[in-house]
């Protein structure tokens, strides 16, 4: 399934957020939306998931109209992970992910059980969410993705609250959801993880889409100094990029 947008803008307060952005995002992929704060990141991952409405342009799955789908068919097929998620009741991280299961309208003990392994939470499945740390329940949030099997994730930051150790162990994680078919996009602002994690990096400036490609030509230096301001070069080999300023 391609997750697409054509001529895409979004107007907020008045203020051109999105500009006119056109993309196809290929399922198997991660791909990584990056850019200095503002740029329009967050908004571009919440209009492809029809969470806002555009002011002009589409966004299509499959060649069909997301804004035109059925609610659950949408919920089926995307899943959100948005930045800043609160849990609203003291339920339990199996209760917590079991929530994923909604849009199928069935137990799905099993897929359930799949996303809590994954997530590597199984020792905290009986713990209220509310004793978690900020990164166990950024875990847990994403388990809850991963129990409702979309067909594709759509991430913003979720690496923001981890610490290294488990960026990489989310990181694996969502890997082998592209690996197994599932499209993967995730708002990324450290620049070496989109380098070194991400099959195609889009870069936002603005409301515009500036940079898009793979992670070696979206990020090269010439972009960076373009859309951040600032000036560095990448060093080491592929896979394991440090950009040094």
């Amino acid at each position: 399934m391609i997750l697409a947008c054509e001529n895409l803008s979004v107007v907020r307060e008045h203020n051109l957020v999105l500009d006119r952005i056109g993309c196809k995002l290929l399922p198997g992929d991660i791909t990584a939306i990056c850019g200095p704060n503002g740029a329009g990141k967050s908004t571009l991952l919440s209009a492809l998931g029809n969470l806002i409405a555009p002011a002009a342009g589409s966004v299509t799955l499959s060649d069909r109209l997301v804004v035109d789908m059925h609610p659950l068919t949408r919920a089926r097929n995307i899943g959100y992970l948005p930045q800043s998620a609160e849990v609203a009741w003291d339920v339990s991280v199996a209760n917590l992910v079991a929530l994923g299961r909604l849009p199928h309208r069935d137990e799905g003990k099993a897929e359930i059980r799949q996303a809590i392994g994954a997530c590597a939470l199984d020792a905290f499945a009986d713990r209220p969410v509310s004793t978690l740390s900020g990164g166990e329940k950024a875990r847990a949030l994403l388990a809850r993705v991963l129990a409702g099997t979309p067909q594709w994730i759509l991430a913003d930051e979720p690496l923001a609250a981890l610490d290294i150790a488990h960026q990489l162990d989310m990181l694996k994680v969502l890997r082998a959801e592209a690996e197994a078919g599932c499209g993967v996009v995730l708002v990324l602002h450290d620049l070496a993880l989109a380098m070194n994690h991400a099959d195609r990096v889009l870069v936002l400036r603005e409301g515009r889409l500036v940079a898009d490609g793979a992670p070696e030509a979206a990020l090269s230096p010439d972009n960076i100094a373009n859309g951040w301001g600032v000036f560095g070069e990448w060093i080491g080999e592929a896979g394991a990029r440090a950009l040094v300023m």
